[in-house]
């Protein structure tokens, strides 16, 4: 298979150009939230969150099959969204409680599934998700979510920004701390949920956290940000894609799709981590010889000066 094929070929065949659309469209929204999940140091919170969806995922598929997915999800999310917006602000509860809460909330899921005729089959597809094998009808739901996201991120922004760098300005200025809290985690939690149901509710945090840490290591100035994380996932998202189907159709290596795209996420942010301590370390070392041609001309006049004294 030629690397055209890959890369454009390969998403003429409906399935394929499906999961494109999907992934461009979550991996842009989860590229712009998770700035703001880094800047505020929200990974934890993020992570807890695709655990608490994934009771809502597998009630959904016990009740309403592969139809109440989607809709448990959201209900779950969205619950979760608020139960640690409050749990987080009221002060009662701290990391180690709420990783025993959303612990338990993962094993509910776990149990839920079990109970099903099909377990080890629908317990990898909530893990690992079906990002080839999504339904047309599930299409245009997940992009609505997504775009839902992208809104509520959009719309409080320039708070948000403010409340991450300046928590006690923001205070002053007005600003809701709990609305905003609890507008970023719901952002999150429907990411999480267009997340699970195509690359699994384990790999989606890897969609949330690598894009906004990646974009952290490419520039300095706030708000290229956004922009460089939508269009790092969006990219990475396309390789993946095309990684998968060259290895299972060109080379008969059957590779998870989701797996793969979480792969190149995490290969692209080591290749850019590396370039960029290499940049840094470059930087060092001509800043040394710098120094050292500047001093050279002040020791050589120290000399001549101590020569010439009687």
């Amino acid at each position: 298979m030629s690397l055209v094929d890959a890369l454009f070929g390969a998403f003429a065949l409906p399935f394929m150009s499906r999961a494109l659309l999907v992934m461009l469209v979550l991996s842009v929204v989860a590229g712009v939230v998770g700035v703001l999940v880094n800047l505020r140091g929200l990974e934890f919170i993020s992570d807890g969150l695709t655990h608490a969806v994934f009771p809502g995922l597998a009630i959904g598929l016990a009740v309403g099959g592969a139809a109440g997915v989607l809709p448990g999800a959201a209900i779950a999310a969205l619950l979760g969204a608020v139960a640690l917006t409050w749990l987080l602000r009221s002060g009662i509860a701290n990391d180690a409680g709420i990783a025993v809460v959303l612990t338990a909330a993962f094993s509910i899921g776990v149990i839920v599934v079990s109970r099903s005729d099909d377990y080890a089959g629908a317990l990898e597809e909530l893990l690992f998700g079906r990002v080839l094998t999504i339904p047309p009808s599930d299409v245009v739901p997940l992009v609505v979510i997504s775009a839902i996201a992208l809104a509520m991120v959009g719309i409080t922004a320039k708070q948000q920004v403010f409340r991450a760098f300046d928590p006690a300005g923001s205070r002053a200025a007005g600003n809701r701390e709990f609305a905003l809290d609890l507008t970023l985690n719901a952002a999150v939690a429907l990411v999480v949920v267009a997340g699970a149901s195509t690359v699994g509710s384990l790999l989606v945090l890897a969609l949330l956290v690598v894009p906004g840490a990646t974009a952290r290591l490419l520039s300095g100035r706030l708000w290229r940000l956004f922009p460089i994380a939508g269009a790092f996932a969006a990219i990475a998202s396309w390789l993946g894609l095309s990684a998968g189907f060259a290895a299972s159709v060109g080379a008969g290596v059957d590779l998870p799709a989701g797996s793969t795209i979480v792969a190149v996420f995490v290969l692209a942010y080591a290749v850019v981590l590396l370039g960029s301590l290499l940049v840094s370390a470059a930087g060092r070392r001509g800043a040394r010889r710098d120094g050292l041609r500047a001093a050279a001309p002040t020791a050589r006049a120290v000399a001549h000066a101590g020569e010439g004294r009687p």
